[in-house]
């Protein structure tokens, strides 16, 4: 089995390696990741709410069939304790919207997710730790069974253990600064560096995946400078807020369950409130396509807004803080992520065709080479990442797909 190469270790590329290894020596697969942190963007910060239907057609079936991997890997490893993951039950804060949207809007003008929420709406109640105003109209707008919630570093750190533990091989902190072919021109290896000892080293290989979210046309950009070809992927940032409040319970968890909250506050700002198991409430929604990717995901840290993370707290005391008295919230964590997008609001799961590599680089045929990338997921990185896992392994094997991706492929 041809060895692979993937170029980013977040949830995206640890998903990938996952099942990979399932069919093929692990020991042939290694992941590359720069950052000196693994999983400081989309990967350790995002929300971790899951939908198995809230898609658009061209996504719908990836969308599916992640939900399920979700579900399942859950039951099979106890995911609830190890990752948080527990069903869910969605509501939304303000009226349904008379023509639904798809999520694919989200990306663009900064619409609420629950406009794509494919349950019929009915009158619900509110969880007991949000605080409620006057006129205010709670509606259940996912089905039973069709949502969930979980801690996505905990999963994450999770997948790649077992990818470790397996015998996947894991560069980090480094990255890959060049390619190098045959004597047919074909693809035969990746040049990686450390990046803290500056030590380079010739990682033989026939595939390369490149999953390094929002950085992902840098990546593609640096190893094939030849290519006249740009990655149709952009960032959109986000802050987000992690919460505690003396209103959410291991008795209310036992009791009511977790809430996905999606509500309107104002033009471009549509506030996600997330529960999760062990007492934390994840609140964000506040996202820019201004602010600049970092060079590396570490860096965010540096950049978090203080403007934003008060708006954010704002929201959190008006919706979380109780109905008298002072401010009961701790905040556990500020953070501000980095999203890999696409001007169609749908993900890339495709092999890049050899004519677009540049004139001195081509590969052999599936499943013996090839370069893939997996990128540009939006606010469903994490939902779709297992999906996308069980896919791209496929695609790299040449074995049957688990789900129609056609609509996902680079061109089309």
């Amino acid at each position: 089995m041809a060895t692979t190469v993937i170029l980013g270790a977040g949830i995206i590329g640890v998903s990938t390696a996952y099942y990979l290894s399932k069919h093929q020596p692990a020991s042939s697969i290694h992941l590359v990741e720069p950052s000196p942190e693994l999983f400081a963007s989309a990967s350790g910060f995002a929300g971790g709410f899951l939908a198995k239907d809230w898609f658009s057609p061209a996504v719908a079936e990836l969308g599916a069939l992640s939900f399920e991997e979700h579900r399942e890997l859950a039951e099979r490893e106890d995911g609830a304790r190890k990752w948080g993951y527990t069903r869910s039950t969605s509501i939304s804060l303000s009226p349904a919207a008379n023509s639904k949207k798809r999520v694919d809007v989200w990306c663009r003008d900064g619409a609420s997710r629950a406009e794509a929420a494919s349950g019929e709406s009915s009158v619900g109640v509110a969880p007991p730790w949000l605080r409620r105003e006057k006129g205010d109209a709670v509606e259940v707008i996912s089905d039973e069974g069709t949502a969930a919630q979980m801690d996505p570093l905990q999963l994450s750190q999770y997948l790649l253990q077992k990818c470790l533990d397996a015998g996947v091989q894991l560069h980090h902190p480094a990255k890959a600064i060049s390619v190098q072919t045959d004597a047919r021109g074909e693809l035969s290896s990746v040049c990686v560096a450390d990046t803290q000892s500056g030590s380079e080293t010739d990682v033989p290989c026939t595939n390369i995946v490149i999953a390094a979210g929002a950085w992902s046309p840098h990546v593609f950009a640096a190893l094939f400078p030849g290519s006249k070809y740009r990655l149709p992927v952009s960032s959109l940032a986000g802050h987000s807020l992690v919460v505690r409040s003396p209103r959410w319970t291991p008795e209310e968890e036992q009791g009511v369950g977790c809430h996905a909250v999606f509500m309107t506050a104002q033009p471009g700002y549509s506030p996600e409130i997330f529960s999760r198991l062990g007492g934390q409430i994840y609140i964000a929604g506040l996202n820019s396509a201004a602010e600049p990717l970092p060079e590396l995901a570490t860096e965010a840290k540096d950049r978090i807004g203080r403007a934003a993370v008060e708006k954010l707290c704002e929201t959190a005391r008006q919706v979380l803080g109780p109905d008298a008295g002072p401010d009961d919230l701790e905040v556990v964590r500020e953070a501000l992520c980095f999203r890999p997008v696409t001007d169609k609001g749908t993900p890339i799961l495709s092999r890049v065709p050899d004519e677009w590599l540049g004139a001195s680089v081509g590969t052999r045929p599936t499943p013996e080479g090839g370069v893939y990338v997996a990128t540009g997921h939006g606010p469903w990185g994490i939902s779709m990442s297992l999906g996308t896992g069980k896919v791209m392994a496929e695609m790299l094997q040449g074995r049957e797909l688990s789900a129609d991706v056609s609509g996902l492929t680079l061109g089309v």
